[in-house]
């Protein structure tokens, strides 16, 4: 590490350190300097009212710098005028120009214990540092001001550790501290309301008490931050679910993210019914209610965008555990050439969801973004002119262009029945959520027999296998025939993070080796992601959907007799045209879109 500069911040230093990395010009730096006092003036101006605004005592006031007044003018780079000149760019050089790493810091690595229990909030704040790691004696810290010496001897002082600074930006560490104290504080306060009330085993065991446990209220304060906080965390995370499982000792807090479980929470175990209890209470389930599943829905706003948040709940060994799926509008309804569809997959596709009526049905397993499919399909045909009708259990999401009902078998309303009652409500589109029994496929048939185009889902593997469904809950050839119009199978595989992405070379053989045929010889050009801050290391970043399109052509309909045959469907649908997952997914591998490690995960060769 330098030696300790007298202000590391200084407007001139900073200045010639971007101008040295090429992230600013000379113009640009004449530019910061002209605006800088009446930008500092106006930024301490809106400091000081937020602070006295401010509810909380001891607010601390950071003083306004130079890296402040950078990001406020949003300048773009001059190595690369497309992108701005944001605050990771500036602490990146700066890191560079101190010998000091930078570090940008991923929550779900963090430990809650570690960094809420190292140093007391306040000296977090006020210093603006973060522990983020113990390994061999020393600890890591993350700041923004590595040469805040005092503070660092303090932290070794007090933990008998050695310090190893990183540089973080100064957004980060404030964001990371409020956020981890924030919720650890509500955690802490709700479990001191339950000391002395013993241990509670959930549902697999009976632990005798002398005295009643009394639940915390929905309404406590403690626990309506700690809930606010993990729906901000998750939402910051772009997790699509959010897992609250019971434990015999504790409750542990998991997100997925891009189809993978992280988890990043682990809560005592005498706050977990307090939890449950709040998010039962703003779903509207029955909070008194512990020994069924329940489903409900939570209606979220943040930033002006409203999310709606499914929520299940189930009784397991050691208590209820609680998924959120969280539905975000912004992936559910996307425009159908942003799915993954190749060229000629999505005009195959468009060709048999603009027919008059028939049945067109979506293959695949839970969480292989069926629903983003349906709801995408349906905004793309829905119109003034067009009567939308769903049936789903339970509604995902609600959108206003379509009749959405939701399934409620307690009161008769279940995928068959209401079919039969839609068909007197005028529809021009139906979408069944999903064919499970042989009436509602019946009734959903009868449906396209009468002029309906009928769109569901089923779970099997590919394509074909859906006509072998059908035919096994029950349904006549005769009339798979007269209906099916077109099938569609898909899956999810995790894309290659833009940031980090790399190619490197791979032999045709070794890929032959492990299912992969891409129809070359020789060394092979592939991509892969290194890891980097923008994915967590993971390498990926976002999910692509990959797709099998079946037409039921006129030759196909002849093979669906009762004694299909699966093996010669296959062979006659790829005769036929249809590309199969796997082939498209090794084209979005091919095209640098994915990596040969999600090819194989997702996808399989058939055997035929």
């Amino acid at each position: 590490m330098k030696t300790q500069q007298k202000d590391p911040f200084d407007a001139e230093t900073v200045c010639e350190v971007l101008i040295n990395s090429g992230l600013i010009t000379e113009g640009q730096k004449r530019e910061i300097f002209k605006k800088k006092d009446s930008i500092i003036r106006r930024l301490e101006n809106i400091r000081s009212m937020q602070h006295a605004s401010a509810t909380s005592r001891g607010r601390i006031i950071y003083p306004v710098n130079i890296i402040d007044v950078i990001t406020t003018l949003e300048l773009n780079r001059a190595d690369n005028p497309s992108r701005p000149l944001d605050e990771e760019a500036v602490f990146q050089a700066l890191s560079k120009h101190w010998n000091i790493p930078y570090k940008k810091i991923d929550p779900l690595k963090l430990d809650l214990n570690l960094v809420t229990t190292t140093i007391p909030h306040v000296f977090a704040m006020k210093h603006l540092v973060l522990p983020i790691s113990i390994e061999d004696g020393w600890l890591t810290v993350a700041t923004c001001n590595p040469f805040n010496m005092e503070a660092l001897q303090d932290i070794a002082q007090v933990t008998h550790l050695k310090v190893r600074p990183v540089v973080s930006t100064k957004s980060d560490i404030i964001k990371l501290i409020n956020e981890f104290f924030g919720f650890k504080r509500s955690i802490m306060a709700a479990e001191n309301q339950f000391v002395g009330q013993g241990v509670d085993l959930g549902n697999l065991e009976q632990y005798v008490k002398v005295r009643s446990m009394e639940e915390l209220p929905s309404t406590d304060q403690h626990i309506v931050n700690a809930v606010d906080h993990l729906f901000s965390y998750a939402l910051d995370q772009r997790a699509s679910d959010i897992h609250i499982e019971p434990k015999r000792k504790k409750s542990i807090v998991r997100f997925r993210i891009d189809g993978i479980l992280h988890t990043v929470y682990e809560i005592p175990k005498n706050v977990h019914s307090a939890i449950i209890t709040r998010i039962k209470n703003l779903s509207r389930l029955d909070m008194a209610e512990k020994r069924r599943p329940q489903d409900g829905r939570i209606k979220l706003e943040r930033d002006g965008l409203e999310v709606e948040i499914r929520v299940s709940s189930v009784p397991v060994a050691f208590g209820e555990k609680i998924v959120m799926r969280i539905m975000d509008p912004e992936i559910l309804f996307q425009d159908l050439e942003k799915l993954g569809f190749t060229q000629l997959d999505l005009i195959k596709y468009h060709q048999f969801i603009n027919m008059p009526y028939g049945i067109v049905l979506v293959c695949g397993p839970t969480g292989s973004g069926k629903s983003t499919t349906l709801y995408s399909t349906l905004r793309y045909l829905a119109s003034p002119e067009v009567n939308i009708t769903t049936i789903e259990d339970p509604i995902e999401m609600i959108h206003e262009e379509f009749n959405q009902i939701g399934v409620q078998p307690q009161v008769g309303i279940t995928f068959a029945s209401i079919l039969r009652n839609i068909l007197r409500q005028d529809p021009d589109i139906i979408m069944v959520g999903e064919m499970r029994d042989l009436e509602t496929a019946e009734n959903a048939i009868q449906a396209a027999l009468t002029g309906h185009l009928v769109f569901s889902t089923l779970h099997t593997n590919d394509a074909p296998s859906a006509i072998t469904r059908l035919l096994d809950l029950g349904v006549p050839a005769f009339l798979i025939q007269a209906t099916l119009v077109g099938v569609l199978s898909q899956r999810l595989v995790r894309k290659i993070c833009p940031h980090c992405r790399e190619s490197f070379f791979m032999d045709s053989n070794e890929l032959r080796r492990l299912g992969i045929g891409v129809g070359k010889e020789g060394k092979i050009k592939l991509y892969r992601g290194r890891g980097c801050i923008k994915c967590r290391g993971t390498g990926y970043l976002g999910r692509s959907g990959v797709f099998e399109v079946l037409p039921i052509t006129d030759h196909i309909k002849r093979h669906i007799t009762p004694e299909f045959n699966l093996d010669k469907a296959r062979k006659l649908a790829k005769k036929e045209g249809m590309v199969t997952l796997r082939e498209n997914a090794i084209k979005k591998l091919l095209d640098g879109v994915t990596t040969y490690q999600e090819v194989l995960r997702v996808t399989w060769e058939q055997s035929s």
